[in-house]
């Protein structure tokens, strides 16, 4: 989790203002659960299928041809995007045609150190796609709120050079849901549940991806 911003600056222009969850305090643990898994479901039906399916053919086209998949986010997010690598790597590979070539950008403490206190630390994305990557990859940014200047900095560029971009929001979205190509938005504005919600978007890419170049009964036995 990586919360930097009140929640006062996602109100709309009207004056009206996000969801908010909780409203109030709960008497036990098992109330706040019971609300918090009710939240979580009315979050989970806000997400667009289409930009699902549009976010699994950019995926799944990449992964074909060869193409990399960047993947980066901060403090829970970074979590996500590390995870991403494991799972669509090993797990998109498991019993199937693809080799997917998935870096995360958050991952390297001694190089993201190094070009925080160089450079800045909202270059600490785009100076590794720079280095790295080349026009047809693909990066998929992760951000609760959409406003990290890091995460924004490095779509930015990224789709100036080419590159197919993916952001994976909540909150409203921010500036990082505009530039990117495709914006899979958790409409929620607790931090908890757009990050639990995202890591279950990037458990349902890969699993989706994999089972697809699947035969049924191969899929039958198979361990998701």
């Amino acid at each position: 989790m990586s919360s930097a911003y009140d929640l006062r600056a996602f109100a709309s222009a009207d004056g009206g203002g996000p969801v908010k969850f909780p409203i109030g305090p709960y008497a036990s643990a098992a109330s706040y659960f019971d609300a918090y898994a009710e939240e979580l479901s009315r979050a989970a039906k806000s997400i667009e299928p289409t930009v699902l399916e549009r976010a699994t053919a950019i995926l799944t086209e990449a992964y074909l041809r060869g193409a990399r998949m960047f993947s980066c986010g901060n403090g829970g997010s970074a979590s996500i995007a590390n995870h991403m690598q494991c799972d669509h790597v090993k797990g998109i590979r498991t019993a199937t045609d693809l080799r997917p070539q998935v870096l995360s950008l958050s991952t390297n403490v001694e190089l993201l150190t190094a070009i925080a206190n160089d450079t800045g630390y909202e270059n600490i994305f785009v100076y590794q796609l720079q280095s790295q990557s080349e026009p047809g990859d693909v990066l998929l940014a992760v951000s609760s709120s959409g406003r990290s200047a890091n995460i924004v900095r490095a779509l930015t560029w990224a789709r100036d050079q080419g590159l197919r971009t993916i952001a994976v929001t909540g909150f409203d979205g921010g500036a990082a849901r505009a530039v990117a190509e495709v914006g899979i938005h958790v409409d929620c504005t607790n931090y908890g549940i757009v990050e639990d919600l995202h890591q279950a978007i990037m458990h349902a890419l890969a699993q989706y991806i994999r089972q697809s170049r699947m035969g049924a009964d191969a899929i039958s036995t198979a361990v998701f």
